[in-house]
């Protein structure tokens, strides 16, 4: 039996991670403070605060076939690399599109510039770090994943799911919408990328691979989320400028239009995905993935309170707003 550990676990894509790998058979250890939530079932909780000293104790000296690192703190990351690498027979760390300089360039690949680390609090520069940490000890057999933006059922940043949702909730009612035109959605299923860290960790897959789906034009996007949420309603379009006059916000947060991306970077949702394709990279389509994720929503509640996007008081207020000219 194949044994794994995930330095995390009980987050969205550990979470999704060890799922996986219990079901394929294998042994799982999730070393993590527990916190954020449980482990799937059958996987093995670890309870380790890795600030502190003596974390990694539990597992040092274990046999491992693989460790998946999920951490952007370079301090656990190279803690956990020099107390666990010599016993792992193969090292995944799981990095982030977000390590790239410029968002300005469609079709920019793995090879494209990368921040210089010089900001511990910056997530893309601190994934840059813990990157050049784990080459420096395990390059020989060091996966490195930049996952994009992860979609699926239970995405807690509510990002990809707010405009099917959305267009459930408001029916044959209006929905605000930035302009479309030249600006592209691009995710992947959280489902498909773990499965592929998975495959490509069994396979002793090394390299670095952007874990992205096919880039769709927004508007594209926005008439399979309204097939598939029933949507009868208007689309409602509003211009940047009067969008950002009226405080609503790029990409996520509160107050935000999702995945609206300012115009000088719309080459950050149209990344190559062509490498993870070629190492057998699967991507469910946008439909069956908007599909899921409505199931999803529909359980989790329409008019929650989300992490990103506008309340819908706040939309039918901004559209009262554009009406009247104001």
């Amino acid at each position: 039996m194949k044994r794994t550990l995930i330095l995390g676990g009980t987050a969205w894509l550990g979470h999704e991670l060890a799922r996986q790998l219990v079901r394929s058979g294998q042994e799982v250890t999730c070393l993590a403070r527990g916190s954020v939530g449980a482990v799937p079932e059958g996987a093995q909780l670890v309870r380790s605060d890795r600030s502190q000293p003596g974390a990694y104790d539990a597992v040092r000296g274990i046999g491992l076939d693989e460790v998946i690192e999920l951490s952007y703190d370079q301090r656990f990351v190279q803690e956990a690399l020099a107390a666990l690498s010599a016993h792992a027979g193969h090292w995944t760390l799981v990095s982030s599109i977000s390590v790239y300089t410029s968002a300005q360039q469609p079709g920019a690949d793995e090879d494209a510039p990368v921040h210089e680390p010089s900001d511990p609090g910056d997530y893309g520069k601190a994934k840059v770090a813990a990157e050049r940490a784990s080459a420096a000890m395990v390059a020989d057999r060091l996966l490195i994943a930049r996952p994009g933006l992860l979609a699926g059922p239970g995405d807690p940043s509510d990002r990809f799911s707010y405009w099917v949702s959305r267009m459930a909730l408001a029916g044959a009612g209006q929905v605000l919408i930035p302009p479309t035109a030249g600006r592209h959605v691009q995710a992947i299923d959280v489902r498909d990328a773990a499965a592929w860290i998975i495959e490509a960790a069994a396979r002793s897959l090394t390299g670095t691979f952007n874990v992205a789906g096919t880039p769709h034009g927004f508007a594209q996007f926005l008439s399979a989320a309204a097939r598939i949420a029933g949507f009868s309603g208007e689309l409602v379009t509003a211009q940047d400028a009067w969008l950002r006059e009226h405080h609503v916000n790029y990409w996520a947060g509160a107050r935000s239009l999702p995945l609206w991306i300012a115009p000088e970077d719309h080459g950050f949702a149209q990344r190559s995905n062509q490498r993870y394709a070629l190492a057998n990279g699967p991507e469910r389509g946008v439909e069956e993935l908007l599909g899921d994720v409505l199931a999803d929503e529909r359980v989790r509640g329409l008019d929650r309170p989300r992490r990103a996007g506008l309340e819908r008081a706040e939309e039918l207020e901004l559209l009262s707003q554009l009406a009247d000219g104001r």
